[in-house]
């Protein structure tokens, strides 16, 4: 093939395509075709096939190699994605080795990716003419349809007409007859849009919210607040740790710091970790500042997400709230970015590009030479380490709003409880005497369990054999309201058996349990309460997760219980008892993290409970009572538990003391996967050899959706120089490329 390393007789642009681990790739614009600016997308030849991809840039001479292929089509003359979305997406693909593509491709809406021009709806709006003397309506539907718009001036769409009874036929009837003029007209979906309910409208997206009046703010939030200030009118980049324990107003400080940065002329993101808060908060800023709110994540709608995001990109916004994605909103002159519990793992993608919502807003941060605030009640050890450091600012809320005591605790030794009462106790007896307490007092109580499902293992009383998924190295949980047996790794589900696969045994038996076994529990000891559960089972439904937090906020749900989902962020002062059972469940996992996360999720419960103005109580139930994470959440003494922690990971070399890769092999045989990672690990070890590599060895969860995992570790101070390593070994094996993960800063290591 004739090479191309000569100027080049037609432009030359560089595009990201969405392919992980694919660099930039160079190609041709054809003679009378405008070149794409940075940050529009371009339909391009990929192999055999066509994909959508973003131009980053213009070449001034072409690559080595093989002559360039032309664009085939210009979605955008303007840019697309703002320049400074595509250099954050830049950086994202290279500090996280996922590629460029795969980052620009996350930072678009899923209906752009798809190379369609618009995804806007349109509708017809019928409005009435200045009606002819000599021309009079026909008809029943006709004289309807002139009355219905006579009362609207700005007429009505034919959906509205059509539900008030008037066909489409009769108003383009009357349309032809000089009395009526259509209109089409973009009708965007609207995500706070009110829908039906038992109990009256209430938005998927927004709990509704009954004051949009400041509340008054105590002297620690207005110290907080000035400090903040300060920060944020000085237009320079500082990221500040809002260190405030449960209950303390963090929330508020992000209202009141969101209207001075848009009184500045600048405009606000808020980033959430989950689905589940966004309706809160995401209230609490539509009733302080009404339309200038959008909102941007995955559970709403391809259109509703579609008319959001380009309701910002047009500059009709001034704040976003969403959740890890909206960090790439294409949202112009931020002055403020909040990132709420920034501690949450949810932050954290889990697929190529395996980014951390918050660390890239800290990167957006300084992009924009913005304030960017991290609030939470247990900082990750990343950030106190950071604020440690000096490199970030503190600012500390160590009380609650006027003056409430934080929730007593009480921590009830379960070996104790088992012993006199057996093994199958779920509700200790001080957990139900507090439920039954609440319930005669009108209060409500919250009732965590980490752990989906009816039973987590089901198995053969004959021969001891379990339900394991065929395709992951898991136990299958048992799901009594669907009748089946579930994987929650793969989503693999089947009818429980009647015989043992292994034996032909007739018994088969059920042990350990979840939040649905949790809830039966609650219902048979208390009939009469009422209860509701969260979990990933119950909130698949569209708006499912608002409607229960409406009914808890409005008092018509006594017991709530559920998993994680519940401790985060929520606030209903007539919550006055949290319950935890197995606090210790996360404590057995092979991940440094753990009792990081357990202290973090304990210490989130605890605080739900005595927001209003009744004292709480929380009630603690673990196998291991005296470990350290479970002490210091009961005392929520966030300072006993980083100097313990830090601790340990400095004595075996874990984040934050060092930076950390995870890499992972799959293959359906687990001895190539062995065999592949053993390769990359020499390799690797030969590039840098001042850097700490452990492993290989298979994984904790060894097979995950019928492919066996073989991972190593690689331990350094120094990220970019480890990153170039593996990356460097890669290149050498190109078909381990395509079946391995390289997980930088990863938050999970099984």
């Amino acid at each position: 093939m004739p090479s191309s390393t000569n100027a080049p007789s037609e432009p030359i642009v560089t595009v990201g395509v969405p392919v992980p681990g694919l660099g930039l790739l160079s190609y041709r614009v054809p003679a009378g075709q405008a070149v794409p600016p940075k940050g529009s997308r371009v339909t391009v030849p990929l192999g055999a096939r066509r994909v959508v991809g973003c131009v980053v840039g213009r070449a001034a001479t072409a690559p080595d190699g093989p002559a360039l292929r032309d664009v085939i089509d210009v979605l955008d003359d303007e840019a697309f994605l703002p320049p400074l979305v595509v250099d954050l997406a830049l950086w994202v693909g290279e500090y996280y080795a996922s590629g460029p593509g795969s980052a620009l491709a996350v930072a678009m809406p899923p209906a752009a990716r798809s190379g369609r021009r618009s995804s806007f709806r349109a509708v017809s709006r019928a409005r009435l003419l200045d009606q002819p003397a000599s021309v009079e309506p026909r008809g029943t539907r006709q004289r309807l349809a002139i009355d219905l718009l006579r009362r609207r001036a700005e007429g009505l769409t034919l959906p509205e007409l059509l539900q008030a009874g008037v066909s489409v036929a009769t108003v383009r009837s009357l349309a032809r007859r000089g009395l009526v003029g259509l209109q089409s007209e973009i009708l965007e979906r609207d995500p706070f849009a009110l829908v039906p309910s038992e109990t009256g409208g209430r938005s998927h997206w927004a709990l509704e919210i009954g004051t949009a009046g400041e509340r008054d703010l105590t002297s620690e939030q207005v110290a907080a607040l000035d400090r903040l200030e300060a920060i944020a009118i000085a237009r320079k980049f500082q990221t500040v740790l809002l260190h405030g324990v449960t209950g303390s107003g963090k929330t508020e400080l992000y209202l009141r710091l969101a209207r001075i940065v848009r009184d500045a002329g600048r405009r606000v993101l808020v980033l959430l970790p989950e689905i589940g808060l966004t309706p809160a908060v995401a209230g609490q800023f539509r009733a302080r500042f009404g339309d200038a709110v959008a909102i941007q994540h995955s559970g709403l709608s391809t259109g509703e997400r579609h008319d959001q995001w380009h309701r910002i990109r047009r500059g009709e916004v001034g704040i976003v709230v969403g959740t890890r994605s909206a960090v790439f909103a294409p949202l112009e002159n931020i002055g403020l970015i909040v990132v709420d519990e920034e501690h949450d793992t949810s932050y954290k993608q889990e697929e190529a590009p395996r980014y951390h919502g918050r660390d890239v807003a800290v990167v957006r941060g300084r992009l924009e030479q913005a304030l960017v605030v991290l609030g939470t009640a247990t900082p990750s050890l990343e950030s106190a380490e950071n604020a440690r450091s000096g490199r970030y600012d503190r600012v500390v809320l160590a009380r609650r709003v006027f003056d409430r005591p934080l929730a007593g605790v009480q921590i009830v030794d379960m070996r104790k409880e088992f012993a006199a009462r057996g093994p199958d106790v779920i509700l200790s007896a001080a957990l139900a005497d507090a439920i039954q307490e609440r319930l005669e007092r009108g209060e409500q109580s919250v009732v965590l369990l980490n752990r989906r499902g009816f039973a987590t293992v089901v198995f053969c009383r004959q021969c001891g054999a379990s339900l394991e998924c065929p395709h992951c190295s898991v136990a299958l949980t048992y799901h009594r309201a669907a009748k089946r047996v579930r994987c929650h790794y793969c989503n693999y589900a089947a009818p429980v058996p009647a015989l043992c696969g292994v034996c032909g045994g007739e018994y088969l038996e059920q042990s350990g349990f979840g939040t649905e076994r949790v809830e039966a529990e609650v219902r048979a000891r208390f009939p009469d309460a009422r209860v509701a559960r969260v979990d990933r089972d119950t909130t698949r439904r569209r708006g499912a997760m608002a409607s229960v937090l409406a009914d808890v906020a409005r008092g018509v749900v006594d017991v709530l219980v559920g998993t994680q989902m519940i401790a985060k962020g929520h606030d209903f002062p007539a919550v006055t008892l949290a319950g935890v059972i197995a606090a210790d469940v996360g404590l057995g996992l092979a991940d440094f993290r753990a009792s990081e996360r357990t202290f973090q999720l304990l210490t989130q419960v605890v605080g739900r409970a005595g927001r209003g103005e009744t004292p709480g109580k929380a009630i603690v139930q673990s196998l291991y009572p005296d470990h350290y994470a479970i002490r210091a959440a009961a005392t929520q003494d966030y300072r006993a538990f980083f100097d313990r922690e830090i601790e340990f990971r400095t004595k075996m070399h874990y984040p934050p003391v060092v930076a950390l890769i995870n890499v992972v092999v799959r293959h359906r045989s687990l001895d190539k996967a062995m065999a592949g990672a053993l390769a990359l690990v020499k390799r690797v070890r030969e590039l840098s050899p001042r850097d700490r590599v452990v492993g290989p060895a298979p994984a904790a969860l060894s097979k995950i959706k019928d492919h066996y995992r073989a991972q190593f570790f690689v331990k350094s101070r120094h990220r970019t120089r480890m990153r170039e390593a593996i990356q460097q070994a890669l290149d050498g094996y190109p078909d381990l490329r395509r079946t391995t993960i390289v997980d930088v800063d990863p938050i999970s290591v099984i």
